[in-house]
Formats: structure tokens, C-alpha cells, sequence
């Protein structure tokens, strides 16, 4: 008999789509956690009243937090008003926010990508920069939106690999070219969380949480994109995909 796959679940953005809420996941992320990780997705709603936070870790083996086009509620970092126009999902707030606090509780592997890494900085009690081009001395770490989808997800920058960290040992290098498709961006991180990896600049562009039990790693840049192209991106899924099935084994 062939081994389980790992149960991933991936919250979902919520979408209005024409006069109708739609739960959504994108298809790269999923993927992803299918053909990289070796994976079964699980889309799970962003309805905090309704999903049972504990239930649902006792029956998943690893947890996918993906991007988004919205951004963290500023209220639930301290932060100033956003911007007029600024797309947010306080659906995904309320949901994300205490499953990656229950999860990184309870060891159940981790893995949060953009907008994911984002929630877990904020979930922990750090900061977000809402606009990290208008920082003095940071770079502009968006896309332009008018080239072609293939060359805004191209690679845009590298980042350096902190010494001794989980990027590190995982990736074997000290310096990896990223692509960077975002506005807001680490300003404090949270009380525990590790830097693994900065760009130029300064800012942070990956963490993890050392003294959690399980596999946590959270990147700013999106290794899902054309997964396999990446060499990089293609470890870092099957080290969280080994994670998840190490859960799934009960090992």
C-alpha cells in the first residue's frame, strides 16, 4: 500500500464575485503543494465562526498560508489607517491570525508565503510596513503591473542567507535570487521569530520561530511561481512537504 498523502490545508482568500462570496485559493499554491510537496490540498473557508481551529489541526499535517492582493487590517498591528483604495480580507485576518498562533503551538508544520508571511509576523505581535517603497533607504520591492504576469513574477533581487539558520542549511548557499511582488513588508519582527534571510536593504525577507516544535518557515517572495524552474523553490516545498508527512506517519 502506497503512503498517505499529507493533508495541507491552504485558507482561502475571500472573493466577491459578481453579487456573491466566493472562499478561493490560487491554483500556483495549490499546485505547488500538490507536485512539490507532495501534497493533498485542503482549501479550508475563511469563516472564523465556523471552522473549529483544534478539529481542524487534529485532522491536517501541515498548514500553506499564500499570498494574497490584500493586506493585513493595520488595526491588528497598531498600525496607521491604510491608504484609501488598499484591498483588504479581515475574513482571512480573522481566521489566519489564531491558527498560526494554534499551530505553531501545537508543531504542525508551517509554511507562509507573501501575505502568509505577513499574518505570522502580525499573529506573533510584530509590525508590518504598510508601503516599504516610501521608507527612506528601502528599495521598491513591488511589481510592474504592466508587464507580462511571466515577468513580474521574474526574479527581482537577491537576498542573503543568515548563517546558521533553517535557509541556510536547506539551501547551502549565502545568497539566492528571489523575485519581490509586494507593498507591505517586516518592520518589527515579533518577540521569538529568527531573520533568516535580508535583502540589500535591510528588510527581512524570510523567519522562522526556532523554539516552536515543529517545521516553520515563512518567505516574502513567492517560491511557488513555476515551482519547478527553481531549484530553490523546489526545496524548500519538499522540505516542508517532508515535514507534513512526517506528522502524517506519526513520527
Amino acid at each position: 500500500m502506497s503512503e498517505r498523502k499529507p493533508l495541507i490545508a491552504v485558507p482561502a482568500d475571500t472573493r466577491l464575485l459578481g453579487h456573491h462570496w466566493f472562499h478561493a485559493a490560487g491554483e500556483k499554491y495549490l499546485r505547488a503543494v500538490a507536485e512539490a510537496a507532495g501534497g493533498l490540498p485542503l482549501v479550508v473557508p475563511a469563516m472564523a465562526e465556523a471552522v473549529e481551529i483544534d478539529a481542524l489541526l487534529e485532522r491536517v499535517d501541515g498548514l500553506l498560508f499564500p499570498g494574497s492582493p490584500s493586506n493585513v487590517e493595520p488595526a491588528l498591528y497598531g498600525g496607521p489607517p491604510s491608504v484609501e483604495g488598499t484591498l483588504h480580507d479581515p475574513a482571512r485576518d480573522a481566521l489566519s491570525l489564531p491558527l498560526i498562533r494554534a499551530a505553531l503551538d501545537r508543531g504542525v508544520p508551517l509554511f507562509a508565503i507573501c501575505r502568509g508571511l505577513q499574518e505570522v509576523n502580525v499573529a506573533l505581535g510584530g509590525t508590518l510596513h504598510q508601503r516599504v517603497q516610501e521608507i527612506p533607504g528601502m528599495q521598491d520591492h513591488r511589481e510592474n503591473p504592466d508587464l507580462p504576469v511571466e515577468a513580474q513574477y521574474g526574479i527581482a533581487h537577491e537576498v542573503t542567507l543568515v548563517p546558521d539558520g533553517l535557509l541556510d542549511a536547506l539551501i547551502g548557499r549565502p545568497r539566492i535570487a528571489v523575485n519581490s511582488l509586494h507593498w507591505q513588508g517586516v518592520d518589527r519582527l515579533a518577540p521569538g521569530l529568527r531573520a533568516e534571510a535580508r535583502a540589500d536593504d535591510g528588510l527581512v525577507e524570510a523567519f522562522t520561530l526556532p523554539d516552536a516544535p515543529g517545521f516553520n518557515l515563512a518567505v516574502q517572495w513567492h517560491p511557488e511561481w513555476m515551482v519547478h524552474d527553481n531549484p530553490d523553490s523546489v526545496t524548500l516545498f519538499e522540505a516542508f512537504g517532508e515535514a507534513c508527512r512526517q506528522r502524517s506517519r506519526g513520527d
